[in-house]
């Protein structure tokens, strides 16, 4: 395993500061994903109400070899690999048409030697090398590394978990990496009515992993800054905003309150009904995603998507070196 960032990329006071400052506050993603919240994170795609993980796995499971056939022989990038559960079904399609490569990004170290070893095993012929960062330090090191064609994999909606800047930058830093003919496959969450996100994005009845999970986000930020969030004061809720096409998770103070955060020499007011963003899953249409990633330098190549729950992965391939300033 490679360790492409400093091992205390958690202690990001500036990114943090930012996002905290924001009119309403809020914790930086990658801040949910450090051991136990990946592990939360994969008590949440068990859940009966949660159709993200099911339904991408019987895409991969009825299109890996159609997948395969369109990457042809080339690394596998996967940026937020977790636990690459669905994505060993990809790979081993992959691995049936010549020696492939993996190369997992995450921020759980964890997680990269537990799923690293699973696949070694579970996939013969398989190489694996894990990337122990965020995403735009592994693309960076991606940059200096590379060894062949390259697939970069952004699987589990995850592409949408950012703000709409964010994203941009981090399509930018994914077209900087990739050259001409590298390809892109993405997966993408369609638009349906806010009853169904909702009941998605909630714990149904008497299941408490996404409120542990959310929770989870002040107890990091209690371990890496000296802060004093009191976890019983905070009701977590996700909401589906139709203006913006984005399921928003919020931690709801039920008290007025004050935190106090030492190692970022900053203090955080809350009144009563206040909240935290600790979660965004923007949702898309296929004509807007298509236009989005085209604006980056790519076009689309292949599509598969479920009818019933309007979810679907899309392939996309680098075209030329022409990308927005990043």
């Amino acid at each position: 395993m490679v360790a492409v960032e400093d091992a205390e990329f958690w202690d990001d006071h500036q990114a943090v500061l930012d996002c905290l400052r924001e009119p309403t506050p809020r914790v930086p993603s990658w801040f949910g994903y450090d051991e136990r919240g990946s592990e939360l994170f994969e008590r949440i795609t068990e859940l009966p109400t949660y159709y993200l993980t099911r339904v991408e796995r019987d895409l991969l499971r009825r299109h890996a070899t159609a997948m395969a056939d369109a990457v042809g022989g080339r690394d596998v990038v996967e940026l937020g690999s977790g636990s690459a559960k669905k994505t060993r079904l990809l790979l081993d399609a992959c691995v049936g048409r010549g020696g492939t490569t993996y190369l997992p990004v995450d921020v759980s170290r964890e997680m990269l030697q537990t799923s690293g070893a699973m696949l070694r095993t579970a996939v013969p012929g398989l190489t694996v090398q894990g990337l122990w960062g965020r995403y735009e330090a592994a693309l960076d090191w991606l940059r200096g590394n590379r060894t062949g064609p390259l697939l970069v994999a952004f699987l589990g909606s995850n592409l949408g978990n950012a703000t709409p800047l964010e994203r941009a930058a981090l399509l930018a830093e994914i077209g900087a990496t990739l050259q001409p003919g590298d390809q892109f496959l993405v997966s993408a969450d369609l638009e349906k009515s806010a009853a169904e996100f909702e009941t998605c994005y909630n714990d149904p009845p008497p299941r408490s992993a996404f409120a542990e999970f959310r929770l989870n986000y002040l107890r990091h930020l209690n371990r890496r800054f000296a802060a004093d969030f009191a976890l019983d004061s905070f009701r977590p809720v996700a909401h589906y905003d139709s203006s913006t096409s984005t399921v928003e998770g919020h931690l709801y103070s039920t008290r007025t309150q004050t935190v106090s955060l030492p190692a970022l020499s900053h203090t955080l007011r809350l009144r009563r009904g206040e909240s935290l963003n600790v979660g965004y899953s923007s949702k898309f249409t296929a004509h807007g995603l298509r236009a989005e990633l085209a604006g980056h330098g790519f076009t689309p190549q292949e599509q598969w998507t479920d009818d019933t729950w309007q979810y679907g992965i899309f392939l996309f391939r680098r075209i030329g070196n022409d990308s927005p300033q990043r």
